[in-house]
């Protein structure tokens, strides 16, 4: 099987993966043409709903970049592209309330979210030797393969594919929680939630293609392991 196989999972997955993001992408568009009733930008969105958790240390900031959106635990900011930061719509409001959302999460020390930061350090690791190793156990570099090598390199694989899992309980948190205040506050209503609720459909897919992708190469890997074994 070789590489034809990872190369096989790969092309599939890419195409699934690029068809989600173009789907994500076109409903951003799509919401970012519908404006506030409230007339609220994602800014303000973001400040109301940390204050309304009672969180008062975060700073919401404006970070060049399209779909750039994050929350940062170690300086505590709450980083929104120009668009979410300065729009007054329907994706602005969900994006930046999403993005409050792991600002929560934070503060109450949801489980999953101190998981996954505690295993970033070992991820980027793994993430960057992973792959090297494996070609070497499977003898592409060193001429013979090495199943104890190989072995090595799917462990390693196996803390990035962990941080894909540990990553959708923690989206989709981070989504339903901004949903609740978003309704709770009126900040969205009728439509406008629907749309929201859509938008961050679409946003956590993306994270569901990266981690069935990496399942997926995971198992392959796995199979090959097992393969070189019964040739010994």
């Amino acid at each position: 099987m070789g590489l034809a196989g990872y190369y096989l999972i790969a092309g599939i997955m890419f195409i699934v993966g690029l068809i989600v993001s173009g789907q994500l992408k076109r409903k951003f568009q799509e919401y970012s043409q519908v404006g506030l009733r409230n007339g609220m930008s994602g800014q303000e969105i973001a400040e109301q709903m940390l204050h309304d958790n009672g969180i008062y240390d975060v700073r919401v900031i404006s970070t060049p970049g399209h779909l750039s959106d994050h929350y940062n635990p170690q300086d505590k900011t709450v980083n929104l592209s120009e668009d979410v930061y300065y729009g007054r719509s329907v994706s602005a409001a969900a994006v930046a309330a999403h993005e409050c959302g792991h600002a929560v999460q934070h503060a109450t020390a949801y489980s999953m979210l101190k998981f996954r930061s505690a295993i970033v350090p070992l991820v980027n690791i793994s993430s960057q030797l992973s792959q090297w190793i494996i070609l070497i156990g499977l003898g592409f570099l060193a001429g013979r393969s090495n199943p104890t090598i190989l072995l090595v390199g799917i462990v390693l694989f196996a803390v990035t594919t962990l941080f894909t899992l540990v990553t959708l309980p923690v989206e989709y948190d981070a989504s339903a929680r901004a949903l609740r205040w978003l309704e709770s506050r009126r900040m969205t209503t009728g439509t406008e939630h629907e749309q929201a609720a859509d938008a961050l459909k679409w946003a956590a897919r993306t994270y569901v293609v990266a981690a069935i992708s990496s399942v997926a190469t995971l198992l392959y890997y796995i199979l090959l392991f097992m393969n070189s074994r019964d040739r010994e």
